[in-house]
């Protein structure tokens, strides 16, 4: 069977950015079974053939109406599919759904009957969002890093900017690499309306990766690879925290003033 990218060099290359991603995350630990999901808005790549295409499934309810959403095209890892599994094979593993007329339902065009994640109407909410202010970014990836989900487990840490200013002071690229910080939100039942709310209020609060409790993280980037190196760098700082403490001494971390120093350097946003 051939595939939707066969002859679509750029929208290949986009989707094979998301299968490296997802090898990197398994390789990582990050996602163990069919833990973590990625949604890309893939609308830029959509040609005129594609836009001909009919579905391979009947309209299916997202759960809620996203008007910012009418025309887009996105591609979504599938439901209990493992990150190993779509790192080779990504259109057996994922699918490309396109939004109806009425934005709120979804049909799936290609390759595969894959049934999206069950977190695709918060994912897609956030990319509402992105896009009703203009937002350049079209990324947004979940995963479970061990050493940034083990920093929930501590209250303090849960508390606005601590977790942030910890981490930037571990090495300078933190800073560098990811100078929004990172927003927190307490636990709240995964998949449900209220955990895609409160990412979104933390995305507002100006942060571009969001941290829920006990869970996991959420980033969102102008592609999947960068949301993925914000993580990685976090992810970086708490490692070299971690491995301070078991040394058995507290990290003395880069000063207020060798921090500022660094956004005044690089015209940082934080």
């Amino acid at each position: 069977m051939k595939s939707i990218l066969d002859v679509r060099p750029q929208l290949h290359d986009a989707i094979w950015d998301v299968a490296e991603v997802a090898g990197y995350l398994w390789e990582k630990g990050w996602a163990e079974r069919n833990g973590g999901n990625i949604t890309v808005n893939i609308t830029e790549y959509v040609d005129d053939f594609m836009r001909s295409m009919p579905a391979i499934c009947e309209p299916r309810a997202i759960g809620t109406t996203l008007p910012h959403l009418k025309d887009t095209w996105f591609y979504c890892k599938g439901t209990q599919k493992r990150m190993r599994d779509l790192a080779n094979a990504p259109m057996q593993n994922g699918s490309i759904i396109r939004i109806t007329d009425d934005c709120a339902h979804y049909e799936i065009v290609a390759d595969h009957p894959v049934a999206p994640t069950s977190e695709l109407p918060s994912h897609l909410s956030v990319h509402n969002y992105l896009l009703a202010k203009g937002s350049p970014y079209r990324a947004s990836l979940h995963t479970h890093p061990i050493e940034l989900v083990a920093m929930t487990h501590c209250r303090k840490f849960m508390e606005k900017d601590v977790a942030t200013k910890l981490l930037w002071s571990m090495i300078p690229e933190t800073k560098a690499f990811c100078p929004r910080g990172l927003g927190m939100v307490p636990y709240l039942m995964p998949s449900g309306v209220e955990l895609a709310e409160a990412t979104i209020k933390a995305i507002d609060d100006d942060y571009d990766v969001v941290m829920w409790e006990k869970h996991g993280v959420f980033a969102v980037d102008t592609d999947i690879m960068s949301a993925f190196d914000q993580v990685d760098v976090l992810n970086k700082a708490a490692l070299i925290y971690i491995a301070s403490k078991n040394m058995g001494f507290e990290p003395e971390g880069m000063s207020d003033a060798q921090m500022k120093e660094l956004s005044d350097t690089f015209g940082l946003p934080k």
